[in-house]
């Protein structure tokens, strides 16, 4: 009994701790699910009328892009099919910009300019990593939150199991009559709802400390069989010199991609941001999902394929412990289970919102209880 007085304190204190970043972050998460489906409702500026003519090289795209954003550093070049824009990534980190550009790619014409740190989604974002503070701060009071909340499922389940087996039945469902009172029906939605999803949002929790911690993400990996580099690092070029100086090597690379891997959904490749790096290229093999990418590296010069001792290499010679954590994200989105996967995340996520809601409730009930009026029997004499 001591020890689940201990739990329950601690589970009371803790939840009251977090709680508010606890809502945010799983109320925001539930918004994020669903990205993908609802940008492609509003799209339609991606598509192109196919020609029969050569699309725009690497190079090309690269030159016409640049012409609207001068100062600014590309990140690389996004290829899809032959009716879709080319989207050009401008990113640089401090300080933070993050724009693409889509060109018409038959003709280099600039179709649109999307900025992707404004609007909704980036909104969302913010507040899902960092509660909208700033990223030294709120990162740290997220990622902390999201460990708190881990041990706040794990204590709750403890204090779940009744005292006595008869009483079980009334943890896993509603049994609402006329006259049960607010405070029961809000206690059967905290403990009832926290039961069933317990075991999902633990998972989502988990998977997004993965994201946020180096150091848990390393033990993480370990502990399950892994062996080779977990950070992503692009190789260096094994040649200092190769093919004509006319020829850009870069431009020879998507063909050859794109015949080799005919079934792609796209191919991303990054511009070398010097003579050192290779051309680093990432193949989608399915849509919307991530983890089976194919992460491939060519010298600059050469062409020559440099193998990674990383985890982020062909997919086809990731080990079992590799593919797990290259799941990681599309776990944390429900995205691993298709469009079914992402209702369940976004349930689970709606679900762990109310927990906050619940808790804080259960807390105000029990703190500050009306007092019921104190009968006077006392018989009070003509005297008095």
């Amino acid at each position: 009994m001591k020890f689940r007085k201990i739990i329950f304190e601690l589970h009371k204190i803790l939840g009251l701790i977090s709680g508010v970043v606890v809502f945010i972050v799983a109320i925001t998460g539930c918004c994020w699910v669903f990205k993908e489906e609802l940008q492609g409702l509003n799209d339609d500026y991606k598509k192109v009328v196919p020609q029969d003519k050569p699309v725009l090289t690497v190079s090309e795209a690269k030159m016409f892009a640049q012409e609207v954003f001068p100062d600014k550093s590309i990140h690389g070049s996004l290829y899809q099919k032959a009716d879709d824009a080319i989207e050009v990534i401008f990113y640089e980190l401090e300080p933070e910009f993050y724009q693409s550009v889509f060109l018409n790619p038959y003709s280099g014409k600039v179709i649109q300019v999307e900025d992707h740190l404004s609007g909704f989604f980036a909104f969302v974002l913010k507040g899902h990593m960092r509660l909208w503070l700033p990223t030294e701060i709120g990162e740290q009071v997220v990622g902390v939150s999201i460990l708190v909340f881990i041990f706040i499922l794990i204590s709750g389940l403890v204090l779940w199991v009744p005292k006595k087996r008869k009483n079980l039945d009334q943890r896993i469902k509603f049994k609402w009559k006329d006259s049960t009172r607010w405070k029961r029906k809000n206690f059967d939605l905290h403990a009832i709802i926290g039961f069933y999803i317990c075991s999902l949002a633990l998972i989502l929790a988990f998977t997004g400390s993965i994201m946020s911690y180096e150091w848990l993400q390393s033990a993480f990996y370990k502990s399950i069989g892994g062996e080779k580099e977990i950070s992503f690092y692009i190789p260096e070029n094994k040649a200092s010199e190769g093919l004509d100086k006319d020829t850009k090597p870069i431009d020879l690379l998507l063909p050859k991609l794109q015949k080799e891997s005919p079934l792609a959904e796209d191919f991303e490749l990054h511009y070398p941001h010097s003579d050192d790096e290779s051309i680093y290229v990432e193949i989608s093999n399915s849509k919307g999902l991530f983890y089976d990418a194919d992460f491939r590296y060519f010298d600059q010069h050469t062409l020559e394929e440099i193998e990674t001792d990383g985890i982020y290499g062909k997919y086809k010679n990731a080990k079992v412990a590799d593919k797990i954590m290259r799941m990681n994200y599309d776990i944390h989105i429900g995205a691993i289970g298709g469009i079914v996967g992402k209702i369940i995340a976004f349930l689970v996520s709606l679900l762990a919102a109310s927990l906050p809601v619940t808790g804080i409730l259960l807390w105000y009930g029990r703190t500050y209880k009306k007092n019921k009026p104190i009968k006077n029997n006392r018989i009070l004499s003509p005297n008095n």
